[in-house]
């Protein structure tokens, strides 16, 4: 069982790797600053490339706080570095293909019945609709999003853990009162 964090708890630390970088500790990329955590399925995923588009456009109302961005999937490091470039998005991609920071934030997977959730079908169809196109499956297929938005001292601000799969609040949502 997964346990989940809440406002009030502080953001636990860990250390990821990226497509292009060796590992880092958290804590020291995020520095004093305030900081956005996203948890997204894997990158071939249509809903996480729409949603990682939608942080893209938005991570200006981040920096505006003095923000830092980071998303988080399941895919492999070697996946990721094959389909975009290190510049293609102005925040941090964590590659977590064992779960490992999944579970440390009590991101669960959720069962067949969360993943055909109708709001996930409808995002999963705008998704497609918009141009993005599924690719290589990696991970849980059921795996549920989750987002989380902290001061500088790694205080949770907000905690949101997705209902099914297109269950991403948006980026403005997140950064409120950081």
């Amino acid at each position: 069982m997964y346990s989940k964090l809440a406002p009030g708890n502080k953001a636990p630390d860990f250390k990821f790797k990226t497509a292009w970088d060796d590992e880092f500790n958290f804590y020291d990329a995020v520095g004093n600053n305030p900081a956005v955590l996203i948890f997204l399925r894997y990158y071939g995923c249509p809903v996480c490339q729409m949603e990682m588009a939608k942080i893209k456009q938005g991570i200006d109302l981040a920096r505006k706080k003095g923000g830092r961005v980071f998303v988080v999937l399941q895919s492999k490091p070697e996946t990721i570095a094959s389909l975009i470039k290190k510049d293609d998005f102005p925040f941090t991609i964590i590659c977590d293909s064992q779960g490992k920071v999944f579970q440390l934030y009590g991101v669960e997977a959720g069962g067949i019945i969360k993943y055909l959730h109708p709001a996930g079908l409808i995002a999963a169809i705008k998704a497609t609709c918009r141009g993005f196109l599924h690719g290589k499956f990696e991970g849980k297929e059921t795996q549920l999003p989750a987002a989380f938005a902290m001061t500088a001292d790694k205080i949770i601000k907000y905690a949101h853990y997705g209902k099914n799969i297109g269950d991403v609040p948006s980026l403005a949502k997140m950064i409120n009162g950081i």
